[in-house]
């Protein structure tokens, strides 16, 4: 039976794509916060993603040497456009992702900052000129774009993450292939559609909708000099692997399970607060959700949970387009199924689930994707919960006895993306900003994003690769450098033959 449904395409070559052949594939996409099906989006064959590399491939010689300052204003006109169309791009958002608008509203904004930072990259690309480094001999460094790029982008930062990567590769000279998550494809696509109308030419930027087989075609094709991935740990390894095997340039950020110390001198009700949103802002689908809380003393964790359980009594759980809304649904029913199902594993395991989120129900949704917020208390190293990330409205709390216990857990574990502390100590502050083993760190701030002309990256299994995301390092990740040493001798002066090692001697 043919579906009604309205089909997502690919981009290609400045033009969307309905399929190569009839017998292309595609899946629904839901909204998940009646569970129905809305759309289908096309899942690109090899033939397809190819067709998208050797448009890009055709469309970089012109755009390698196009002005830096030229590409530079498609995205500042860019930037204008994604606020115009901010309203339009949020309703995408939250329709397939389930978050509420104001937090939709929120990850776009990031994502033109982004956009917004790309702009500067005729400033981010001038090179270093050094005079007369010997006789008359001149040597200076140049950042040339690498030519076809790739991104792998995961399905909770449907705009944000996507704007991490192509703004700054295409400023850069390169052209992009963009493989955004098919689970909620439609303000992506919508994104690089506007980036055509601010002036970006055509085969610039492709996007290509797709699972593994895409995946796989960008990991092998020659043409594909580097890609970039966000997404869970053992996709990230798997990413790595394969693309550094192939010849690739990769940066694939993984997983996390990012703990925040709370200390008996913090102020407890504005650190209940930045927790509230951390851990369940967005349905704590962020890799930068805060899923555990290390609080040192019982009595600080006994004041902290006594906090967490008032505030998440006020919550508001509905659909993300509902006024007043703090959360949303899970993306997909089998996602949601899988977060139910560690809170059934925490349970078993002996922790204490101090609030049950398992039974809510939303009038009028009823066949949504409603998980409320999950709080657990007696959380132990060594629990499903504890060492796996649950990307879920579920937080549990650990209780231990000194900074230096809580610091020992998570520098134990395998994940290193984010962590924070709260305290009013600046001495404890210092020390474990200086100590800890993790990529990104806060003081009193919960989710320590940096912005955008700072680099995003964690340590351990939750970053493969040497360069971090976005930022300067995605300069240096987009470019490679090259040196020229050049001399001009006099005319007329003729030189000796010289077999020794070139020096300034």
């Amino acid at each position: 039976m043919t579906s009604t449904l309205p089909l997502v395409g690919h981009l290609i070559g400045g033009k969307i794509v309905q399929g190569a052949n009839a017998n292309s594939r595609s899946q629904d996409v839901f909204n998940p916060a009646t569970g129905k099906a809305e759309k289908r989006v096309l899942l690109a064959d090899k033939a397809t993603v190819e067709q998208a590399i050797s448009n890009a491939q055709a469309a970089f010689p012109a755009w390698r040497n196009t002005p830096p300052l030229k590409r530079a204003r498609v995205m500042g006109n860019l930037k204008v456009l994604l606020e115009q169309h901010a309203d339009e791009l949020c309703a995408m958002i939250t329709a397939e992702h389930g978050k509420v608008l104001s937090d939709a509203l929120g990850e776009l904004q990031r994502g033109i900052e982004n956009v917004e930072y790309a702009s500067y990259a005729p400033e981010l690309l001038k090179g270093e000129h050094s005079k007369n480094v010997g006789p008359a001999i001149d040597s200076w460094s140049e950042f040339q774009a690498l030519g076809v790029t790739a991104g792998i982008t995961p399905f909770n930062f449907p705009a944000m993450v996507p704007l991490w990567m192509w703004p700054m590769a295409v400023a850069c000279g390169n052209c992009f292939i963009l493989k955004p998550s098919e689970r909620d494809p439609t303000s992506t696509l919508r994104i690089a559609e506007l980036a055509l109308e601010a002036g970006l030419p055509p085969g610039v930027l492709n996007v290509v909708n797709g699972d593994k087989e895409a995946v796989d075609t960008l990991l092998t094709d020659p043409r594909v000099k580097a890609v970039s991935f966000v997404g869970s740990t053992p996709i990230a390894e798997y990413i790595y692997s394969t693309g550094c095997a192939h010849g690739k340039r990769v940066q694939a950020l993984g997983g996390a399970k990012n703990h925040a110390v709370v200390m008996p001198d913090a102020d407890i009700a504005n650190a209940v607060n930045a927790l509230m949103g951390a851990a369940y802002g967005s349905c704590g689908e962020r890799c930068m959700a805060i899923p555990l809380v290390v609080a040192v003393g019982d009595a600080t964790a006994d004041a902290v949970i006594a906090g967490l359980k008032a505030e998440i009594s006020k919550m508001k759980v509905g659909p993300g387009t509902a006024p007043g809304m703090d959360m949303g649904p899970l993306v997909t029913k089998p996602h949601f199924e899988k977060v139910r199902g560690y809170v059934d594993q925490g349970v078993k395991e002996g922790a204490t689930l101090v609030v049950d989120g398992r039974g809510l129900s939303v009038a009028g949704h009823e066949e949504g994707y409603f998980l409320g917020p999950c709080l657990f208390d007696n959380v132990q190293p060594g629990m499903v919960i504890y060492q796996e990330e649950i990307f879920g409205p579920v937080l549990g709390v650990v209780r231990v006895k000194t900074l230096q216990e809580a610091m020992d857990l998570i520098d134990a574990h395998e994940y290193g993306n984010g962590t924070c502390i709260f305290t009013r100590d600046g001495e404890a502050a210092r020390y474990f900003t200086d100590n800890i083993q993790v990529g990104m760190v806060g003081v009193n701030v919960p989710l320590p994003v940096p912005v955008a002309y700072h680099s995003f990256g964690g340590w351990k299994r939750s970053l493969f690769g040497d360069l971090h995301a976005y930022g300067p390092d995605a300069v240096r990740f987009y470019t490679k450098r090259k040196t020229i040493t050049q001399r001009w001798p006099s005319a007329g002066v003729r030189e000796g033959t010289v077999f020794s090692f070139p020096s300034s001697k």
